[in-house]
């Protein structure tokens, strides 16, 4: 089960992929990456892949090995057309997390990007368009393509 509401950037791309890679993984791994790059290319967060955990997290602690969950990934794939996707949260309201089990993962921790930057006081906003932006251009670069409409 996941959650989709205010605070989230949700992008579930349509993509034939017959033209990029008939590889569902490698699909699941390039939405991952595309993650994984916005969030360093613009604010220097190290997202990362936890092993059998579908989705972007973050490391609070690698020491104790305490990750919390920014971004949920699930798709559908039919004929090779693309369906579903991805949901970043960058401003979303946590405590409805509290009443699902997210991703089907017990004792998980979600979180923001706005959590994780401590911003208090911006713009929810400008936030978001900043997010898409970066999003959308390694969007571009992971799956080399000129053109994508967010």
């Amino acid at each position: 089960m996941t959650y989709h509401g205010p605070g989230q950037l949700v992008i579930y791309p349509i993509i034939d992929l017959h033209y990029f890679f008939m590889d569902i993984h490698k699909y699941i791994r390039s939405l991952e990456e595309v993650i994984i790059k916005s969030l360093w290319n613009g604010y220097k967060i190290n997202g990362i892949r936890l092993n059998g955990k579908t989705g972007v997290w973050i490391s609070t602690n690698e020491k104790i090995k305490i990750f919390k969950k920014i971004c949920s990934i699930g798709i559908k794939v039919s004929r090779w057309i693309t369906m579903h996707g991805l949901a970043l949260n960058i401003n979303t309201n946590l405590k409805y997390f509290d009443y699902i089990i997210p991703c089907g993962i017990n004792n998980i921790k979600m979180t923001s990007l706005r959590k994780e930057l401590k911003y208090n006081k911006i713009n929810n906003n400008k936030l978001f368009y900043e997010v898409k932006k970066l999003v959308k251009k390694s969007f571009q670069e992971i799956f080399d393509i000129d053109y994508i409409h967010l």
